[in-house]
């Protein structure tokens, strides 16, 4: 069913909520995880690497699993929006319970981190995915499922700003001299923030578009195979794989490239929190654009972005400070000029798999779309932890020249090396502006 009409601000807000609240502690894991691992619970770069790739696994069945129930789910609220409120909670206590850091033995952190990190992010895939896929039913307008992502990854960024500005000064405060303590609480902190814009999303937002074949909605396996069989959703999927591989690594490696290589651990904070302020600028730009371009050519300026000033940050030498954060910020302004775009597109790939044969689930897209946005993350975890360990990175001491020209490489050439590659492959699809018109079954 065909929902074209304009959303209101209020509605756009409060879906941005969600992946704010989802952000309020993912970001934390996105960039402060692999260093609570390695530098305050005491485990080696190489076992953390490991880790976050092997728990990975787990999301090749838990994704599609999650992606199948929630479009089969029926309930007064509608399919995706109740799953905000049944697993809000669940998600804020195991990430408390994931930074928190029990005096055991090393084996004993490896078992723990192990179990603590694999639940956590089986919780973000229960309530990440029904909320992907509520963005493809708010509407179904290609402009408005832009907009309504501007809005998503706007308030993402302005989530994860705050989170990078308090992170490490509330371990301070809350552990007073020790991290360990101070990690736990201010998690605890983070996630009551993050309940409390799940509960705004579920709230604000409204389930409009009804899928072809939702009265008789096909079998598990045939909405694998209509996503699997979707030339255009493999594009979206793999651009996304890449795309996570360079910016997770990044992310990774910020506090190790601040403090090791520009020698100002005190500017972990602002660097981490000036670039999430030039990634909302870059969302709300994007969504701009989005009333007036093509959401592909605008996908193309932001990944040539992206190329251009990721690739420049590996030449700032160790004294250029202030060179290093512009360079930062800028390349961050493109890369969220992109993610919306990219994301209001997997909604897209839906249409066109059920225009083309009439098959084809939201959240099951989506669930394909988020295993190659968390596979791009655990492959990004294991190199930063792999590739520290090659180069000889020793955890709390002064680094060798190798271990420094290692974080650079990890944490300025990653993420430009896969843009290339992301740029060859948008250059495949083909679900442009007015698309729609010109498809056949």
């Amino acid at each position: 069913m065909e929902v074209t009409q304009g959303l209101s601000v209020k509605e756009k807000f409060g879906y941005g909520l969600g992946d704010a609240a989802s952000n309020v502690v993912f970001q934390v894991v996105l960039n402060f995880m692999v260093f609570f691992y390695t530098d305050v619970f005491g485990l080696t770069a190489a076992a953390a690497g490991t880790l976050m790739l092997v728990v990975r696994i787990s999301d090749a069945f838990t994704d599609p699993i999650m992606g199948g129930i929630s479009d089969r789910t029926n309930t007064r609220w509608g399919r995706y929006r109740p799953w905000l409120l049944w697993m809000s909670v669940p998600y804020a206590l195991l990430a408390i319970i994931a930074f928190s850091t029990p005096d055991l033995s090393v084996q004993g952190k490896l078992i723990y981190a192990y179990v603590t990190y694999g639940l956590l992010m089986a919780a973000y895939t229960a309530i990440n995915i029904p909320y992907s896929a509520l963005g493809g039913v708010i509407t179904s307008d290609p402009q408005e499922r832009a907009s309504v992502q501007s809005w998503r990854f706007g308030l993402a960024m302005i989530g994860g700003a705050v989170v990078a500005a308090v992170t490490l000064p509330l371990v301070k405060i809350f552990g007073g001299g020790n991290e360990q303590l101070g990690f736990t609480l201010t998690m605890a902190l983070l996630s009551l923030v993050a309940i409390g814009c799940f509960l705004g999303c579920f709230w604000l937002t409204k389930e409009r578009v009804k899928e072809k074949g939702e009265t008789h909605r096909a079998n598990f396996w045939d909405d694998v195979g209509a996503m699997l069989s979707n030339s255009q959703w493999w594009i979206i999927a793999i651009v996304t794989f890449f795309g996570l591989i360079g910016i997770a690594m990044r992310s990774g490696a910020t506090p190790y490239y601040v403090e090791y290589y520009l020698n100002a651990p005190e500017s972990v904070t602002l660097f981490v929190t000036a670039q999430m302020l030039c990634g909302v600028a870059g969302a709300m730009v994007s969504g701009y654009l989005a009333t007036r371009m093509c959401k592909v050519t605008i996908m193309r300026i932001g990944i040539a972005g992206i190329i251009v000033f990721q690739g420049a940050m590996a030449l700032a030498p160790r004294d250029a400070f202030y060179l290093a954060l512009a360079l930062l910020c800028i390349a961050n302004f493109f890369h969220m000029l992109f993610i919306p775009m990219l994301f209001s597109a997997v909604p897209d790939t839906v249409d066109y798999g059920q225009l083309k044969n009439g098959k084809g689930g939201m959240a099951m897209s989506f669930s394909g779309h988020l295993l190659a946005l968390k596979f791009g993350i655990a492959i990004a975890g294991a190199l930063i932890g792999w590739l520290l360990s090659w180069h000889g990175y020793v955890a709390n001491a002064e680094q060798s020249d190798l271990a420094l020209k290692g974080i650079v490489r990890i944490y300025a050439g990653a993420y430009s090396l896969a843009a290339v590659f992301m740029f060859i492959c948008i250059m495949f699809y083909k679900l442009k502006k007015g698309w729609k018109e010109n498809i056949s079954p």
